[in-house]
């Protein structure tokens, strides 16, 4: 169900109201309607089995929250609002990535905490954007390095378990694999090191020797009157992540 123009712009302006006054005065306002449309539609969700479907559903409840979380972000809420948790898992879920980092970004800097569960915030935008990377790569699918690396980012100097920090560098790594194999390396390393069981192929070693034969191509002098330098013949190869499939 799509909102009108006039709907979306009223639940924005309540939801900067609502942001700014925080406490039980908050309460009294569109907060506790938003709360009622969450459960409403979280009761939908759990009525579904099938993850792919669920997936479709959320694209098509996310509209419904945009005018409210937009408010929120723009009043710079701290209030602890559940309603924007459970927007950033279902747009990672939906696909709208760079939406969920902007409000773990938000989240992260005002203390807020999961409305359910025992993982912290960092450890779900780690964990969650790293299990999005990897299941588009294994549907053989493009992910944007970048996202991954704004959720490094963000969660650096943050506590997690290692194991988790360790998923999020091994999709890293598998991301860049061909467009950057050292960084990638490097990644993939860090990962081992957090926890070494965390299913990442252990070549070093040849990973070592193809970066290295990168970098010695890329100092290669120019030759003949084309200007283009001679190619190696590991140009020729295709980098494959260095992951392995997780056993069902």
């Amino acid at each position: 169900m799509s909102l009108s123009p006039a709907r979306q712009h009223r639940l924005r302006i309540q939801a900067e109201q609502a942001a700014r006054e925080g406490g039980s005065v908050r309460h009294a306002s569109g907060y506790d309607l938003m709360l009622l449309q969450l459960a409403e539609d979280r009761r939908r969700l759990k009525g579904v089995q099938s993850t792919v479907k669920k997936a479709e559903i959320k694209v098509e409840l996310l509209p419904k929250y945009s005018a409210w979380a937009e408010g929120v972000l723009a009043a710079g809420g701290a209030q602890q609002d559940d309603v924007l948790m459970y927007v950033m898992l279902w747009r990672i879920d939906a696909g709208d990535y760079a939406g969920a980092l902007e409000i773990g970004r938000h989240a992260l800097r005002h203390g807020w905490v999961m409305p359910l569960g025992n993982r912290n915030v960092q450890t779900v935008l780690a964990e969650e954007m790293a299990d999005a990377a990897q299941g588009a790569l294994l549907a053989a699918a493009d992910f944007d390095a970048d996202l991954l690396l704004q959720t490094l980012d963000l969660t650096t100097d943050l506590d997690m378990p290692d194991q988790s920090r360790a998923r999020l560098h091994k999709a890293i790594g598998a991301v860049l694999s061909e467009s950057n194999p050292a960084s990638a390396l490097n990644h993939l390393t860090h990962a081992l090191q957090l926890d070494p069981r965390c299913g990442v192929k252990k070549k070093s070693s040849s990973w070592s020797a193809d970066c290295a034969m990168t970098a010695a191509n890329e100092r290669a002098p120019r030759t003949g009157g084309t200007g283009w330098r001679k190619a190696l013949p590991h140009q020729n190869s295709v980098h494959r992540p260095l992951i392995q499939e997780k056993v069902a």
